[in-house]
Order: C-alpha cells, then structure tokens, then sequence
C-alpha cells in the first residue's frame, strides 16, 4: 500500500540511467544512486525537490485512492486503459528553463501528447480521493487562473487537461543567478538525447512509499 498513486512517463536507456544518476533516485529500482560530479554544481542541493520523483514527466498527477478503492482495481483499469492509448512520438526534447526551473520539455507538435494525458486524467479520475481544504488552500497559493482555479475543483490539480505542459523536471526552483549557470552546465550532459525523435510508448504507474520516495509499481506499453 502506498500513501499516494500517479501516472508518470518514465524514460528507458541511457536517459533513464543519466536522470537516475543527476537525480540522485532511480525510480524504476526504487533506490539512491550517486550523483555525477558536474563541474563543482552542488548536485545535491540543485535536486532536492524532484528527487523523490525519479525522472519522470507527469501524466496524471499524484493522488490519494479514494475510499473503496484498491491498488490492484487501479492497476487492472490501468493496464486495460494503456491498451488503448496509442504511442506518441514527439520531435524532440530541449532544456529549458522555466522561471526558475530547469526541465527537459518536447518541441514541436504536442497536439497527441495532450490527448493522451487528458485520457487518463478523465479515465482514471474515479480512482482520486477529493483533496482536502488544507491542499486546496496550497495549490492556491500558486495565483492560479480562473481556469486552473477550475481544473483544481474538478480533477485535483491546476494544470491538466487545456492548463496540461509536458516536463520532465531537472531542478528545484533556483536563485535566478543560478538558472543561467547550471543550465550550461548540464547542457553536454543531456546534449545526446536533445533535438532528436522521442518516443513515449509506455506509462508507468508509480507509487509513493512512507519515506516520501515515489518508485515503479508497474509500467504498461501504449497498445492502441
């Protein structure tokens, strides 16, 4: 049994192994791994909020199973959902900033990659406990739009559906002195899987056990 639940694209390869390693958490094994040394950068430190997370890019967002609901009726309609959902292939990855943030995010046409995750936000809502006054107040603390504000009420969470950007986080949120830095910085890191076609053929539902740290509970080939 895990505290929460989510839907999560985790690469495979050499990207999975580079994330695990910058990251400090590898989440398909569900273990600590050494962090590389990268030009004196204070890794460490550069990751420590999307660590527990493992690399990932986040389909539908961590949740709580709503009462009389149970993980193995989650995976089941998983399994049957992902059989569905056809592959997506998008052009590329860059490394960008956002805000304060660095993150790996697609480039070009992202028309299919919505689609997706907007289908299983909606498909597997059923399975989300509402969230609680304390967690709305929180997510508001964000000055959400009128339509973010919307998704929150209805899905739990702000930025799905219209609101939906596909990332894969890198940092946690920097000092804007530091944004410029670290991001060339990494930049030879990830240079190779930059720029070129990516495929998301899989998801992965991910858990998040009682020391904070999300890991792979199973991952489910994009059959449609």
């Amino acid at each position: 049994m895990y505290d929460r639940y989510a839907i999560f694209f985790t690469p495979q390869g050499d990207l999975a192994a580079l994330g695990a390693a910058w990251l400090g958490w590898d989440v398909a094994q569900g273990r600590a791994v050494t962090h590389p040394d990268v030009g004196g950068l204070d890794v460490a430190a550069i990751t420590q909020t999307p660590r527990k997370y493992g690399l990932h890019g986040t389909i539908k967002p961590p949740f709580v199973l709503a009462e009389g609901m149970t993980a193995d009726a989650l995976m089941a309609q998983t399994d049957a959902l992902c059989r569905t959902l056809a592959p997506v292939t998008l052009d590329g990855l860059e490394l960008a900033a956002l805000g304060r943030f660095l993150a790996l995010v697609p480039v070009g046409d992202q028309t299919a990659l919505a689609a997706l995750a907007g289908e299983v936000v909606q498909q597997l809502d059923g399975f989300r406990a509402e969230p609680s006054e304390a967690e709305l107040a929180r997510r508001r603390q964000a000055s959400l739009t009128p339509a973010q504000d919307a998704h929150l009420v209805r899905w739990g969470y702000p930025y799905v559906l219209d609101q939906f950007r596909f990332h894969i986080t890198l940092s946690s949120k920097l000092p804007k002195a530091q944004v410029a830095q670290v991001r060339q910085a990494i930049t030879p890191l990830f240079a190779p899987h930059l720029g070129v076609p990516f495929e998301i053929g899989s998801l992965t539902l991910a858990g998040q056990r009682a020391d904070g740290m999300f890991e792979e509970i199973h991952r489910y080939a994009l059959a449609g």
